[in-house]
């Protein structure tokens, strides 16, 4: 079964040191809790490129990565500094992490997204993942979630993408969790960031999800950040 975390926020310009210790800290972590896909150590990373074969990456190269990364693009200043890195571990077990950092875009969010694909029945810690990315990146939002999942949103509650949602988990930075309606069905635990994850459903439960967004989107904690952006986070 193939889920995916995610994590979105707004400009918040980066050196690319700063950004290797953000995506180390993501690599090491992933290989924490999902030690079936990639062993802290026998992860064998590697880099998915737009064209040609993927590259072996080490965490110790990242910063050389990164450093590649954005000398090829030219906007990077204004993007983000894009990176995709996959590992395949035992069978059926793989997980993908693409992100786009470090810029400052008036209109596109920054992102970090986890793809995990497992056997069918495995336990997959989804929220501990989805805690990691809040604590590493400090996004505006973020969630997990998949596809029937946004179908669902799009269809039944009008969900536009790129605006903040919220899947069967969800993130919501200090100044939206304040916005959390007190009778939300929910459980809640508090991030030392301020912030909040939401347990908000078992997978299948579409329904619940949906429920709960248009709550959070009604009371105002799932509102876009302004256009053109001009903060990281509400």
């Amino acid at each position: 079964m193939r889920r995916v975390v995610r994590a979105f926020w707004g400009p918040r310009p980066e050196p690319v040191e700063a950004l290797a210790g953000r995506w180390r800290q993501t690599v090491e972590q992933v290989s924490q809790l999902l030690p079936e896909v990639a062993s802290p150590v026998e992860g064998n990373w590697r880099q998915v490129h737009a064209s040609g074969p993927d590259t072996a990456c080490a965490p110790d190269e990242l910063t050389a990565v990164l450093l590649v990364a954005q000398e090829a693009e030219a906007w990077s200043d204004l993007t983000g500094t894009g990176l995709r890195l996959l590992c395949t571990g035992e069978a059926g077990w793989a997980v993908e992490l693409s992100g786009v950092a470090g810029g400052t875009p008036q209109f596109l969010l920054q992102s970090m997204v986890m793809s995990v694909d497992a056997p069918h029945g495995a336990v997959v810690p989804e929220s501990e993942l989805l805690t990691m990315l809040a604590s590493t990146w400090e996004p505006d939002f973020g969630d997990v979630t998949d596809d029937d999942t946004l179908d669902a949103l799009e269809d039944d509650a009008g969900f536009v993408v790129g605006d903040p949602v919220v899947g069967r988990s969800g993130y919501l930075c200090s100044a939206r969790a304040v916005l959390i309606p007190e009778c939300l069905e929910a459980s809640r635990r508090a991030v030392p960031d301020g912030g909040v994850l939401l347990q908000i459903a078992a997978s299948g439960e579409i329904d619940t999800v949906v429920s709960v967004y248009e709550q959070l989107r009604d009371a105002g904690a799932l509102a876009p950040l302004p256009r053109p952006l001009d903060r990281p986070t509400l």
